[in-house]
């Protein structure tokens, strides 16, 4: 390998340490070329790679890159795992691929700001593949936001038949609601009744004045029976 080339690998190796959430490291000793491309074709399931490096090129990367943490990790045949998807899932395969032909030695890796030791890489390919976890974590949440819909739905349904209920009286456009019939001829009868009682005051007055010659009369006879009675007494 030419001093271009080298530098060519270097490049490579600190990009993808750069790209990856996690990265773990096995000694690869006693894998053969068939197992490692059913290896990579595991992992590249979960967005990962998988890649025989040189320590000391790897090294330069890890500075070149600002990962301090992975040059512990280069001692002896190394190889690493890339993993820029699902790091649930990679680990999974690379537990699983090793149950299967027991070649790899884990040694040690990291996720994000985790340092993962064997106890922790082998919990992590516990966990369902983030996929899985995806789904179930939309279900939690969308049971309770389905409750809320339906409330909601139930809410607006109601305050719109109320709103309704408050139109048909007239409320919202500002006119007053009809009169029922019985309210309104209940409300005339006692301005009848008012009227009724006014029309004998009015007729009373003029019976009043007819009465009054009717009381004069006997004044009139009264006269009368006078002026006789002194023309009796000039002929006596």
């Amino acid at each position: 390998m030419n001093r271009e080339e080298k530098s060519a690998t270097i490049q490579e190796i600190a990009a993808q340490i750069e790209a990856s959430e996690a990265i773990f490291a096995v000694d690869y000793r006693g894998i053969s070329v068939p197992q490692a491309a059913e290896l990579r074709s595991k992992l590249r399931e979960a967005d990962a790679s998988f890649r025989i490096v040189k320590n000391r090129l790897t090294k330069l990367a890890a500075d070149k890159a600002g990962e301090e943490r992975l040059a512990d990790l280069l001692q002896g045949p190394t190889a690493l795992t890339f993993v820029r998807g699902d790091t649930a899932q990679a680990a999974k395969a690379i537990t699983t691929f090793n149950k299967e032909h027991e070649v790899l030695t884990y040694k040690g890796g990291f996720m994000e700001a985790t340092v993962l030791d064997e106890t922790a890489f082998k919990s992590i390919a516990k966990l369902p593949s983030r996929d899985v976890l995806n789904g179930q974590f939309a279900g939690v949440v969308a049971s309770p936001l389905t409750g809320l819909v339906r409330g909601l739905g139930s809410l607006i349904q109601g305050l719109a038949l109320q709103l309704g209920q408050i139109a048909e009286k007239g409320l919202v456009s500002g006119e007053a609601p009809a009169a029922e019939p019985e309210a309104a001829a209940a409300e005339e009868a006692p301005e009848a009744e008012a009227e009724t009682s006014e029309e004998p005051a009015a007729e009373e007055e003029p019976a009043a004045e007819e009465d009054a010659p009717a009381e004069e009369t006997p004044e009139a006879e009264g006269s009368d029976d006078t002026s006789e009675q002194d023309s009796n007494e000039e002929e006596g």
